[in-house]
């Protein structure tokens, strides 16, 4: 058995050749397998958003908390945050995702990395799960996965489960109400896209796959939405495009 480097994955050539039916997108066997090339070559900014997701846990982290990462995919969130914590921190990474197949490869990535800081993979819905003593939730491009109608009680419950002082960061494709905006924040991921060499036939394939799986909402509708729940603290720390991560803190630090 070759021994897994988490470096080494297959460039992403699903959507590569033309397909007479195309069914929703899924994160199945064949996506994990591709994941890491699929994100660094459709979003920009994911490494800085990445580390960031790590300095703002080494600020946020409490002592005998929980950390989560929701929607984790490959984990690479769980494993940022992770390496973030001192070694003697008493802290659990709760890592959630609804796809065995991609829990299946975070496990190679999560034993990869020896640390004494346990990383709990959990294959269910993220609407679904127990947010229990949080200091710091990650949904890192989770939230447009879930049906708009769940979004806000998800939030809810989330908000509800962290300590004061306790952080969500929440990263989002978004889309804006200005058609003339819109059409131009397009076009610049679309450049990106191509400039990271997908072809015209592999962007408009994965289009159609992910039209009514992947929901965007606005900038505003999100602020809004994170303030009703109850966060007193919300703004975006990072933009590229049409990809932004927004920084959520509950209330004062104790």
């Amino acid at each position: 058995m070759d021994t897994f480097d988490p470096h080494n994955t297959p460039r992403d050539t699903l959507f590569a050749q033309p397909a007479e039916a195309l069914g929703a997108f899924q994160f199945d066997q064949s996506v994990a397998a591709v994941f890491p090339d699929m994100i660094r070559r459709s979003v920009p900014g994911y490494q800085t958003i990445l580390a960031g997701i790590g300095e703002l846990t080494a600020r946020y982290w409490q002592p005998g908390s929980r950390l989560y990462d929701l929607g984790c995919s490959l984990g690479a969130a769980a494993l940022t945050m992770r390496r973030q914590l001192p070694e003697e921190a008493e802290c659990t990474i709760v890592a959630v995702d609804n796809s065995e197949a991609m829990l299946v490869r975070a496990r190679e990535y999560v034993d990869a990395y020896r640390s004494d800081i346990p990383i709990e993979l959990v294959c269910a819905d993220v609407c679904d799960i127990p947010i229990e003593n949080a200091s710091v939730v990650v949904m890192n491009f989770t939230l447009q996965f879930i049906d708009p109608a769940q979004r806000e009680a998800l939030l809810q419950r989330i908000y509800d489960g962290l300590r004061p002082g306790g952080v969500l960061i929440l990263s989002e494709k978004i889309h804006f109400d200005d058609a003339a905006i819109q059409d131009a924040i397009e076009h610049l991921h679309l450049q990106f896209k191509r400039a990271n060499g997908y072809s015209e036939l592999e962007i408009s394939q994965k289009r159609s796959a992910l039209e009514n799986v992947l929901i965007t909402d606005t900038l505003d509708t999100h602020l809004a939405r994170l303030h009703r729940v109850g966060f007193a603290h919300v703004a975006p720390w990072f933009q590229a495009y049409n990809f932004a991560s927004l920084l959520c803190i509950k209330g004062e630090a104790p």
